[in-house]
């Protein structure tokens, strides 16, 4: 069986194993999304198999998990619209494919440089903002004490973190560099989700704010790591800081 054929059953095969979560009974469906957990990294550990080697299990293939369950997770939060519902499977579906050709080009790419690595690391960044986004907004709505909004913020988002800094060089083992900064971006994450908790912002603007600090986080990291973190790049996220403060204390309405 080719590659491209594999990924498209897997995605199939998951869009029919969120709609089976979505009808598990109420009292069970966070062990159910658990279980959709375990099951799609398995599931995706068989689609990338071929070109799978060991430490790929920790960098590669927990991302299309922790997307499946980000989508899992905010279906929740869905009206009972059935347009609603069938559009959000054809989004995880046709997004847990293109997870699927991304992390095959990593796979594949490794100790070498392929064309199309650069795209696949714009496309993996796209799916990373999008599932922080969800994963934000979940936790969010939960509502939660602030202790544990950073807690879940920050351990959610640490995988998200790792995978996009892995995906820079493409390393062959886990580098203990890799580790500490993913940490340590995880942990600014977590503090701000601590700190958001206490300000009266809808759940939406709350995730839009992680997940803008996210993308600037990863940005400046990403930088450092490929050796090209000069003053006009810092000086270019830091722009892109000040202006979404910018927009959070002037333009974003309080609840």
């Amino acid at each position: 069986m080719r590659r491209r054929e594999k990924f498209v059953i897997a995605a199939i095969l998951l869009s029919f194993g969120l709609l089976g979560v979505q009808v598990t009974a109420l009292d069970f469906r966070y062990w159910a999304v658990l279980a959709f957990f375990v099951v799609t990294y398995l599931v995706s550990s068989w689609a990338l198999h071929d070109d799978l080697q060991p430490h790929e299990r920790l960098t590669i293939v927990p991302f299309p998990a922790l997307y499946a369950v980000s989508v899992s997770l905010f279906y929740f939060l869905l009206p009972p619209n059935v347009l609603s519902r069938i559009l959000l499977l054809v989004f995880f579906g046709v997004g847990m494919y293109a997870i699927y050709l991304t992390a095959n080009i990593f796979s594949v790419a490794k100790g070498r440089t392929i064309q199309l690595v650069h795209a696949a690391q714009a496309i993996s960044l796209i799916v990373t903002l999008v599932t922080s986004l969800l994963l934000s907004n979940t936790v969010f709505s939960l509502k939660f004490p602030f202790f544990l909004n950073g807690l879940f913020i920050g351990v959610l988002h640490f995988p998200l973190i790792f995978t996009s800094l892995w995906s820079v060089n493409l390393e062959q083992k886990i580098q203990k560099e890799t580790l500490q900064l993913s940490t340590v971006l995880a942990l600014i994450l977590a503090e701000v989700g601590v700190i958001i908790s206490f300000f009266p912002l809808s759940v939406w603007y709350d995730a839009l704010f992680v997940m803008s600090l996210l993308y600037i986080g990863v940005g400046i990291l990403q930088a450092a790591l490929k050796g090209r973190l000069f003053t006009r790049t810092l000086t270019e996220y830091s722009l892109v800081a000040l202006f979404i403060a910018l927009v959070f204390a002037f333009v974003v309405p309080l609840k």
